[in-house]
């Protein structure tokens, strides 16, 4: 296996498969391709890939049906690839599971940088058990002199084996939902801004200096409607999260 793990491709535009094959395999990973919907499903089930391309216009499925199939059994970084711009397909791209979306054409570097920044993250492993009685319930808990798991109402997240559970369930995050939640735990109920939160998704391809467009904001909304979703927060009386109109988002107060 290659430095940063398996890759797998599913494009079916020769060029541009070619294209997302060289970028992949000079950041450092094996790679395997598929030219289909069906067949790329089955690639990612035999390869257990770390991440995954996957093109919304394919000639058999759609991209959305193939990300929902490959939803059902992986939790692969999946970047969604399209020529279209509508928001409708960022929107369903990222309720069905995407951790990214990228819009052709795209520059190399940038799908490099992206994928770089997820890399440096580490891989989910098992559940974290329910939180201590004993531990606050809104700053973290120290673990061998480390600050691995951050706790808020019931909700735990191990930043070391990058799991989540609610009350010892086990929950089921993406990698951009995972970060997303821990930049807010880590605020410990000060507001964090969407373009903080965007840059926690990012990593260093978006510095401090960077233009963050509407498209990324949007984006981070939708991630933060996917967790309270999973949350099952109630909207009246949320007990994780909380909306800052303008600005972005903070912790509910602890109970």
């Amino acid at each position: 296996m290659s430095d940063l793990g398996v890759a797998v491709v599913i494009e079916d535009d020769a060029d541009m498969r070619n294209l997302i094959e060289g970028v992949l395999l000079q950041s450092g990973f094996e790679v395997h391709t598929a030219t289909c919907g069906r067949d790329g499903v089955e690639m990612v089930r035999d390869q257990s890939p770390d991440v995954v391309t996957l093109d919304v216009g394919l000639p058999d499925i759609d991209g959305f049906e193939v990300l929902r199939r490959i939803r059902g059994f992986s939790s692969a970084y999946v970047v969604m690839l399209t020529g279209r711009t509508e928001e409708t397909d960022l929107l369903t791209a990222l309720h069905g599971g995407a951790d990214d979306y990228i819009t052709k054409p795209f520059r190399p570097r940038e799908m490099r940088a992206r994928i770089s920044a997820m890399m440096r993250r580490q891989q989910p492993q098992t559940p974290v058990g329910a939180p201590s009685e004993a531990q606050s319930e809104s700053s973290p808990a120290k673990e061998g002199g480390s600050e691995s798991v951050l706790r808020h109402n019931g909700l735990a997240l191990d930043s070391r084996s990058r799991t989540a559970s609610v009350s010892g369930a086990a929950l089921e995050l993406t990698r951009s939902e995972f970060d997303l939640m821990q930049e807010l735990l880590r605020g410990a109920g000060a507001v964090v801004t969407k373009a903080e939160l965007v840059r926690a998704v990012r990593g260093s391809y978006y510095d401090q200096d960077a233009f963050i467009g509407d498209s990324d904001e949007r984006a981070v909304e939708v991630h933060v409607a996917n967790i309270r979703r999973k949350l099952r927060d109630d909207p009246d009386s949320p007990r994780w999260l909380l909306t800052v109109r303008g600005v972005g988002y903070r912790l509910a107060k602890p109970r």
